[in-house]
C-alpha cells in the first residue's frame, strides 16, 4: 500500500504503561464491561509486547515477496497455536495463508495478518508493523474472547501488494463468517477512516515484425511505436478521467538492439479511482488508448489482468470512533478522515463485512511509502511502540462492539453485501 506521509502525530514517550488489570468482567454490568475488557486488553498486550517486537524484527531482516511469505507464516503460526489458538480444519490453497481460531463465542472478529514485501526494499510499505500489530490484536483478543463473547479468527493475509491475497480469502470462504474485520496499516502519522483508491493492473503485450531499422524500415512493423502511441494518448486523457483518478505505465520490454525494429513490448497499467464505478470509466478509456496504439501501428495486442482488482475502502464508522477512543488512552490523538490513501485489498473485505484499517504512525523522517528510507525506519523503539498500541486499539475497538448491546447486535444481524 501507498500512502504520503504527513506530519508525525505519535506520542513523544517511547513506552506506554499497561493498563490497570480489573477483575474478571463476566459478571460485571454493561457500563463497566469495556473498562475491564481494555484493562485485560492491555495485560495481554504488555505480555506479548517483547514477543510482538521480535516478530515486527525479524520479519523486516526476512522480506519475502507475495506468493513466498513461507517464513513468515511458519513464525507466525508459531505464535499463533503457542497462545491456543487451533487451525481451522481447512487451511486457504495459497500455501503461505493461514487461518486459525481461538474462543467460541458468536461475534467473529477476524483480525488481517499481511506479511509481504517488496522487490529489492524490503518491508518498505511497513507489513512487518502491520503483521505485528495484527498478531498483538488477536492475542489480546483471545485472552478476553470468553468474557467478550467472541470467536477470534486470525488470517494470515499474503501478496498484498501484488495479486490481493485477502481476495482469494474472501472467494474460499474464509470471511464467510466474520461480522467485523480489522488491522492496521504502518504510516508517518495517526489516522482512521481513510478510504482508499479502487485499483487495477493490466499488463499489455504488443506483437509486431522485426526489420533492419536502416537496410529495410519498411519491413518492420513497430511495437514500440504502438506503446508510444498508448502513452501519448492517455497522457492526453488524463485531463477528461474522473477526479482523483491515477494511470501509471512500466514498459518491461521495448526492444534489443537499436538497430532492429522492436518485434514485442511488453508493459504494464495500473489504474486507480476513487470508486468502482471511477475505475470502469478509467479502465475503458486506458483500453481505447492500447487499442489506438495497436491500430495506428498494425500490431497485434494482448491484454491481461494481473491479480485482482482491489475495492475502495470503506472503514466502520462505529470501529473508527472506539479505535480513537482507545488510542487516546495510549495518548494518541488520531485523525479522522475520510481522504483516499493508496489502495488495499482489505478494501474488499470491507465491502463483505464492517472493517477498521487505521493508519498507525511512527517516526519515518518524512520518507514515504515504498522508498528503502521508509523501511529503515520499521524497526526503530517507535515503530516498535507503533506495534504495540496498534494491537492494543484493534483489540479494544472490537472488544467495544462486543460489549455494546447496540453495536452487536448490530454486526450479527447485519445483511451481508
Amino acid at each position: 500500500m501507498i500512502v504520503s506521509p504527513a506530519p508525525a502525530q505519535f506520542p513523544a514517550s517511547e513506552a506506554s504503561p499497561a493498563p490497570r488489570v480489573l477483575p474478571a468482567p463476566e459478571q460485571l454490568p454493561t457500563p463497566l464491561l469495556l473498562p475491564a475488557l481494555r484493562a485485560r486488553i492491555g495485560a495481554a498486550v504488555a505480555a506479548a509486547a517483547a514477543d510482538l517486537r521480535g516478530l515486527s524484527h525479524a520479519l523486516h531482516a526476512d522480506p519475502e515477496l507475495g506468493g513466498e511469505e513461507h517464513r513468515a507464516r511458519a513464525r507466525i503460526e508459531q505464535r499463533l497455536l503457542r497462545a491456543g489458538f487451533t487451525l481451522d480444519a481447512v487451511q486457504p490453497s495459497a500455501p503461505t495463508a493461514l487461518a486459525a481460531r481461538a474462543g467460541d463465542g458468536e461475534l467473529v472478529v477476524a483480525c488481517c495478518i499481511e506479511v509481504d514485501a517488496l522487490p529489492g526494499i524490503g518491508h518498505a510499505c511497513g507489513h512487518n508493523v502491520n503483521a505485528a500489530a495484527a498478531l498483538g490484536a488477536a492475542l489480546a483478543l483471545a485472552a478476553v474472547a470468553a468474557d467478550a463473547g467472541l470467536t477470534v479468527l486470525a488470517l494470515v493475509t499474503p501478496a498484498e501488494e501484488t495479486t490481493g491475497g485477502k481476495i482469494d480469502l474472501i472467494e474460499e470462504g474464509f470471511f464467510d463468517d466474520a461480522h467485523l474485520a480489522v488491522m492496521a496499516h504502518a504510516a508517518g502519522s495517526d489516522a482512521v477512516g481513510n478510504a482508499s483508491l479502487a485499483m487495477t493492473l493490466w499488463a499489455f503485450d504488443y506483437a509486431g515484425r522485426a526489420a533492419h531499422a536502416a537496410a529495410a524500415p519498411a519491413e518492420g512493423v513497430n511495437a514500440l511505436d504502438a506503446a508510444v502511441v498508448a502513452q501519448t494518448a492517455i497522457a492526453l486523457a488524463r485531463q477528461q478521467l474522473p477526479p482523483g483518478a491515477v494511470v501509471s505505465i512500466v514498459l518491461d520490454e521495448g526492444g534489443s538492439a537499436v538497430n532492429v525494429i522492436p518485434d514485442r513490448v511488453r508493459g504494464r497499467v495500473e489504474m486507480r479511482a476513487r470508486s468502482q464505478a471511477d475505475l470502469a470509466a478509467v479502465t475503458r478509456r486506458v483500453r481505447a488508448c492500447l487499442d489506438a496504439g495497436a491500430l495506428a501501428t498494425g500490431c497485434a495486442l494482448v491484454v491481461a489482468e494481473q491479480g485482482r482488482p482491489f475495492a475502495a475502502l470503506e472503514q466502520d464508522p462505529a470501529l473508527c470512533s472506539a479505535y480513537r477512543e482507545a488510542l487516546a488512552l495510549r495518548g494518541r490523538d488520531v485523525a479522522l478522515t475520510s481522504a483516499p490513501v493508496a489502495s488495499t485489498d482489505m478494501g474488499n473485505v470491507s465491502l463483505l463485512v464492517p472493517s477498521l484499517h487505521p493508519m498507525i504512525g511512527y517516526d519515518v523522517g518524512g520518507a514515504a511509502h515504498h522508498t528503502a528510507e521508509f523501511a529503515r525506519h520499521g524497526t526503530t523503539a517507535s515503530a516498535d511502540l507503533a506495534v504495540v498500541d496498534a494491537a492494543f486499539g484493534l483489540a479494544a475497538a472490537a472488544a467495544a462492539a462486543a460489549a455494546d448491546p447496540a453495536e452487536r447486535a448490530r454486526l450479527l444481524t447485519r445483511t451481508r453485501a
